[in-house]
């Protein structure tokens, strides 16, 4: 059977951010969870899972995504798990009403179809974004002290794309912005990411001719204009 999962992928500061210092980490105190496969900085949105129902599951999200344009959220200082299933040290993930909404939509959308973990299931989803895990339980405390002598990270990012995995892998990935679902090849163009980006762009300068033209939409847009401009 296959295996799943749902994820957004970093982009922009955010993502040279986070693969910087999972690099980091790994090379000071020799772990390698987060490094032996190619690191890709990433927010966990649902699973993984295994189902031979591939369609629907794709189905499932695009049905989930299609109402949403771009989820803002922050990447705001750095978190820790310290359970008996393992330790984790990750940047935390301050999630926006949309993101929240976005994930438990998905959810809904995948939990009859899978054979998913219970936390899949909670209205209380802890979002995070993995550093370091599986062979750091000898050199957690020293990683985390470690951490705590950096400045904390304090960085705007919106999710664009909704990202399937199969088997370690892209299967293909749900664009906000260009509000259409992309093939694995789609996905990993650069001239798909360039149509995505002039996109928002076009919105962004929407955005700036709504507020010359009416004061009122500066109130009420303002906030998400810093959140697109900030790290672009």
């Amino acid at each position: 059977m296959n295996h799943y999962f749902i994820e957004y992928r970093f982009h922009g500061y955010a993502k040279e951010y986070a693969r910087d210092l999972i690099y980091e980490i790994s090379k000071k105190f020799n772990v390698k969870g987060a490094t032996r496969n190619r690191a890709v900085p990433h927010v966990a949105l649902f699973g993984p899972f295994s189902t031979r129902n591939e369609k629907q599951v794709v189905s499932g999200v695009v049905s989930a995504c299609k109402s949403y344009e771009t989820v803002p959220f922050k990447v705001e200082g750095f978190g820790y798990f310290d359970n008996p299933r393992g330790k984790v040290i990750y940047l935390d993930i301050k999630p926006s009403k949309g993101l929240q909404d976005l994930r438990r939509d998905i959810a809904q959308s995948l939990l009859r179809l899978t054979n998913t973990a219970e936390f899949d299931a909670s209205y209380n989803f802890s979002f995070h974004a993995t550093l370091a895990f599986k062979d750091i339980d000898r050199k957690f405390e020293r990683i985390r002290g470690y951490l705590k002598q950096k400045e904390l990270p304090n960085i705007n990012q919106h999710i664009l794309r909704v990202t399937i995995i199969k088997n370690q892998r892209i299967l293909c990935e749900y664009d906000l912005i260009q509000r259409r679902l992309l093939t694995r090849r789609q996905a990993l163009s650069k001239y798909q990411w360039r149509r995505t980006m002039g996109l928002l762009r076009t919105k962004i300068r929407d955005y700036e001719f709504d507020l010359e033209e009416n004061q009122t939409i500066l109130e009420r847009t303002l906030k998400r204009l810093k959140w697109y401009f900030r790290k672009l």
